[in-house]
């Protein structure tokens, strides 16, 4: 196996992003040293995947906390708050981007002391957030490899997009379990939807999986269905970037397609995801605020145009999959059902 894939690393005071947008072609990173920065490698996708980009959201905060020149507390304070706007205007439907910034912001009020300490508790913290997710996706892989069906002994696995280490800290949801069922002996194959229109299944699952030496083999989004028809596929887990109350989830485009084959199919379809995705002040997927982003991903792959001029465009980032549709939500406290997903609600805090 090849040296873990850490998306986000705090090194020379500083923040290091692999530049996804870049993957498979070239292994590239990029240096962050200021909000905007950050701000803008969150919006253009340098960074991606709810976990990862509360990571880096959290990292923001710190970076322009240090901007912020005044020694006045309330002053500070405020001016934290207009780097947290600018912050959470860059992706309106990963939630762990609010969760994280609330956290930090809750850590500035809370601090005692001078508008030094305030900085230094906030790489703290951020630091924090960072540790925990590892070790939160960890117990996702392993709560996972549990839920999966016992039968047969070694599982096909079908994902979308991209729910591994380049969206989390360093280990995955989706793929933290498909990298628990390779290590415990328990997965065959990993079946990747090429997800359109950024291809993160194609470029980014699929990478991952080389790197570590985990079989893998990339379909396009419309062959899922004829895979399930044919007995391919045992289980699918996805992630997910904003969770209902009610279970309700909402990840990458194409996502509900996918859900709605696998029930047709009675293939069993797992949500992984770290229980601050779950926005328990939403009642339903219906409330879920859905990115729309540029038509040019749409209109054309890569450099090459794919369609005549005159064409308009629609261009949501995200779908929302009924909670009637997922057989349970894995999260750091075990698989639940998404009607058992409420009894969680407060855990963690």
């Amino acid at each position: 196996m090849n040296n873990p894939i850490y998306p986000v690393i705090w090194q020379d005071d500083r923040v290091i992003l692999i530049d996804q947008t870049l993957l498979p072609e070239n292994y590239t990173v990029v240096p962050i040293s200021g909000a905007k920065e950050m701000a803008v490698a969150i919006k253009t996708m340098i960074v991606r995947g709810a976990p990862a980009i509360g990571v880096a959201a959290a990292y923001g905060m710190y970076l322009g906390a240090r901007e912020i020149t005044t020694s006045d507390r309330e002053q500070f304070l405020k001016e934290l708050e207009t780097i947290a706007t600018m912050l959470r205007q860059t992706r309106p439907t990963a939630v762990n981007l609010f969760w994280a910034i609330s956290r930090m912001l809750d850590t500035a009020q809370n601090t005692p002391g001078s508008v030094a300490e305030i900085r230094d508790t906030l790489l703290i913290t951020a630091q924090a957030i960072q540790a925990d997710d590892l070790k939160t996706c960890q117990l996702i892989g392993d709560h996972g490899l549990a839920a999966l069906p016992m039968k047969p002994e070694k599982l096909n696995i079908l994902t979308h997009c991209n729910a591994g280490a380049l969206a989390t800290a360093g280990y995955g949801t989706a793929l933290g379990v498909v990298r628990s069922a390779w290590t415990a002996g328990r997965l065959a194959r990993v079946y990747a939807d090429e997800t359109r229109p950024r291809l993160q299944g194609a470029k980014l699952t699929t990478w991952e999986c080389v790197q570590e030496g985990i079989p893998v083999t990339l379909i396009t989004d419309n062959m899922a269905a004829h895979c399930m028809q044919r007995g391919m596929i045992d289980a699918v887990v996805v992630g997910a970037d904003r969770i209902a109350a009610n279970g309700d989830a909402a990840n990458k485009i194409g996502t509900y397609s996918v859900a709605l084959v696998a029930k047709a199919h009675n293939v069993p379809f797992f949500v992984a995801a770290p229980l601050s995705t779950v926005d328990f002040a939403i009642a339903t997927g219906a409330e879920i605020p859905i990115e729309e982003r540029d038509p040019q991903e749409v209109s054309q792959v890569g450099s090459t145009v794919i369609c005549p001029s005159g064409v308009e465009f629609y261009n949501p980032a995200f779908d929302v999959t009924p909670a009637a549709l997922i057989t349970a939500i894995v999260t750091e406290y075990g698989a639940v059902t998404p009607q058992e997903l409420k009894e969680l609600e407060g855990k963690g805090k």
